[in-house]
């Protein structure tokens, strides 16, 4: 008998569901923090040194540093700073929406160290005399010129002061005013200079007994009033030192923002598209579920005050695909327990017994990487990190819990009884229960005999590993400043324009770059290197010099030697570790000759990834660090999946005693799960070849990495993985057959 009131509690779960969506999102999506790269600003890596060599940098001195750098923001107006302490001694600035960067710069990067001293340079006075926040910009009422009126603690401290420059005559009745003196510097020597380094060296006529003193000089009304902030922020306890820059223009970050929503939704629709058109009812479930899942991630990353990135965008996209995964895996298992026969019950209740710890292995070992690329990670990178963590969690819980929530109302309501076409099925596909004859597993109806031509797969990942080698040694790879140090300018012409005009702009203003190359659907980005690091007055002049020719402001990033060792150093370290990981993980779910294989085909795919930027040139950038750790993630996921059909069909078998016994089952498990990993491979490739057609510059060399690598990935966990495990498992079978051996925390196989 039909059960109507369970097909009317989904209707109204999904309802209120999409009310409280459809009415909430909006908000969610605007109070969302965006990234540096989705709506411009400047980050910042800042080496704290001490001021001196008795001063030792703890962590009081860091956070009394931080605290400073804030107050100094706070004069900006930007609301959303974010300031991190990291390892060695470093502080990591970022101001997100700055409107102009190269005030923030000055700002933040000056000592403000403020001292009185005569022309001898001996010092009277320092910043410890003035009046805190007593700075402030005005105008000389003689010639309404901009001056600089700061507020002495007490006054007649500089009456001493003036006497005594007025009683020596050798010091020409001058008071220097000096904006953060260093050892070695001189009034005799900067006095000769037409930008002297000091502030102001006016003429002392009158002893001063006053508490307040007007600094003058070749001011502005901007310079005077950011002398004023910097003064009353106060001086920094540390000498600073700009270890790497990012600036994104606003304009940038808007136009990458829409291009990669806009390539996220179509991602997004194929996939939606796709799950219903193959897999239909189930498919549109699985819509209804995926929905939710894209809403509680943003949700949750909201309340994570979490900062919302390009790669973070890739990141939901790539959740999505991970989400349809675990709904493939239990939709595949239900269409292979009702072809057998089974009642629409005992077909979903079995589908889902068998497909539970498939999904928990695979979104494990893949959360095993992301963890390990957050450790390692920085800025955005890190960014992408959490949301891919965030999203690997709530796809687990939409797809095992809510996806089966809803669909068991339906099934145990009884209507989709004996409705097989609305799972894709004909009912010629269907066995029946009393036919003992096992089925074959076939892919649209033909079986494929992978393990049979296994030589021939070794040969072609040989060939292709063999020219990546030789491509590695003698191109080798096209490394961004990230990783070998310099500066990168980003520039956005509109139009189309030749590397000529490019290199005639740079030469206006006196800079030559190394090289110069275009990206963008028209070729209007381009990007030009220096093997040097460019000073903030440079960047400063070439950001005005290129606005004022193509109407917006480049992007420009700096990285000292430093930190480019650093990164590649990182980058290694998180590959290591996420291997070593997923080996463990592995050992003790599966077996160690599992886990040794499954890191076989994972080391295949991501130098894979290495063969093609080498033969492409594109450039490698520390984006593409993450884009590897991602897919070594879904590479083991996939390899996880084909392995955990294995060993459920040695558990059924019990004994294998020859190789050709071991061979069938691999060959049985590789077609059982093909269909699975074409269609999960296929939603997550469309949409990674949709941000790298349709999305932002700033993400086509990650897309790009995705795609081959999940390509890659496919094809190792398919016709690589199981096959070096057949192989290295089956070579002594006749001697010592594999007999399984259930144990209660240990499915594994034994010899």
């Amino acid at each position: 008998m039909i059960k109507r009131g369970r097909v009317i509690a989904f209707f109204l779960i999904v309802l209120t569901l999409a009310a409280v969506v459809g009415t909430t999102v909006t908000g969610i999506t605007r109070d969302m923090n965006l990234g540096l790269d989705l709506q411009g600003g400047v980050e910042i890596l800042y080496q704290v040194e001490p001021l001196n060599e008795d001063q030792e940098i703890t962590t009081g001195v860091l956070d009394a540093t931080v605290q400073s750098l804030r107050q100094r923001v706070d004069v900006l107006g930007v609301s959303e700073p974010n300031f991190d302490i990291e390892e060695p001694n470093r502080i990591r600035v970022q101001l997100a929406g700055i409107e102009n960067e190269d005030e923030a710069r000055e700002l933040l990067a000056t000592s403000a160290r403020l001292s009185f001293r005569d022309v001898e340079d001996r010092e009277y006075l320092d910043g410890s005399d003035l009046v805190e926040g007593g700075a402030r910009q005005d105008f000389d009422p003689q010639t309404n010129q901009p001056i600089v009126s700061v507020q002495l603690q007490d006054g007649n401290l500089f009456g001493e002061v003036t006497r005594t420059i007025l009683e020596d005559q050798s010091l020409s009745n001058q008071l220097v005013i000096w904006m953060d003196y260093e050892e070695g510097d001189s009034y005799q020597e900067e006095s000769q200079k037409a930008d002297p380094k000091y502030i102001s060296a006016p003429v002392i006529r009158d002893v001063l007994n006053q508490s307040t003193v007007v600094i003058s000089g070749s001011f502005t009304v901007q310079s005077a009033q950011q002398l004023a902030d910097i003064l009353n922020a106060g001086s920094l306890p540390v000498n600073l030192i700009e270890e790497s820059t990012d600036s994104v223009s606003a304009q940038f970050g808007m136009d990458a923002m829409s291009q990669t929503i806009f390539a996220g939704a179509l991602g997004i629709l194929f996939i939606f598209l796709f799950m219903i058109g193959y897999y239909r009812f189930p498919g549109l479930i699985s819509v209804v579920t995926l929905s939710l899942y894209i809403y509680l991630v943003l949700l949750v990353f909201g309340w994570m005050n979490g900062v919302l990135t390009l790669p973070g965008i890739a990141a939901l996209i790539l959740g999505v695909g991970m989400a349809v995964d675990a709904n493939i895996i239990t939709f595949e298992r239900m269409k292979e327990e009702l072809k057998q026969g089974k009642s629409m019950i005992a077909a979903f209740d079995a589908a889902n017994k068998n497909s539970m710890s498939t999904i928990f292995d695979a979104n494990i070992t893949t959360l095993i990487a992301a963890t390990v690329l957050f450790i390692f990670g920085t800025s955005s990178v890190k960014g992408f990190a959490t949301l891919l963590i965030v999203s690997i969690v709530l796809s687990f819980v939409t797809a095992v819990f809510i996806s089966r929530f809803f669909l068991g109302l339906w099934v145990k309501s009884r209507v989709l009884n004996k409705r097989h076409t609305w799972f894709g099925l004909k009912d010629n596909q269907i066995q029946s229960i009393s036919d003992p004859t096992p089925i074959e597993p076939t892919f649209f109806g033909k079986q494929f005999d992978f393990v049979k031509h296994r030589k021939k797969f070794f040969i072609i990942s040989g060939t292709l590993m063999l020219a990546g080698v030789v491509f590695l040694s003698t191109l080798g790879l096209n490394l961004s400043i990230h990783f070998t140090s310099g500066s990168r300018i980003e520039i956005n012409t509109e139009d189309p324009v030749d590397a000529d005009q490019i290199m005639n702009d740079f030469a206006e203003i006196d800079l030559e770059p190394q090289n110069i190359v275009f990206s963008g659907n028209n070729n209007e980005i381009a990007v030009a290197r220096f093997d040097e690091q460019l000073g903030q007055e440079t960047i400063a002049e070439l950001r005005a010099h290129f606005e004022e020719l193509y109407g917006s402001e480049p992007n420009s990033s700096t990285v000292s030697p430093v930190v480019g060792q650093e990164l590649a150093r990182n980058a290694f370290l998180a590959v290591l570790y996420a291997a070593i990981g997923i080996i463990i993980y592995v050992t003790i779910r599966f077996e160690f000759y599992f886990a040794v294989t499954a890191i076989v085909a994972l080391l295949h795919d991501a130098f894979f990834i290495l063969a093609v930027f080498s033969m492409t040139q594109i450039e490698f950038n520390v984006t593409i660090i993450a884009a590897i750790l991602t897919i070594v993630g879904y590479s083991i996921n996939d390899t996880i999946v084909t392995f955990d059909r294995i060993r459920e069909n040695l558990k059924i078998k019990k004994r294998v005693r020859s190789f050709d016994e071991l061979a069938k089952i691999v060959n049985n498990s590789l077609m059982q799960t093909l269909a699975r990993s074409i269609n999960t491979v296929l939603t997550v490739v469309v949409a990674a070849l949709a941000l790298y057609i349709f999305g932002a510059a700033a993400i086509t060399n990650f897309s790009f990495a995705l795609v081959v690598g999940l390509l890659a990935g496919m094809y190792s966990s398919q016709f690589i993985a199981a096959q070096v495990w057949l192989i290295w498992r089956g070579r002594n079978i006749k001697e010592k057959p594999i007999v399984y051996v259930e144990k209660q925390r240990n499915d594994a196989p034994q010899v």
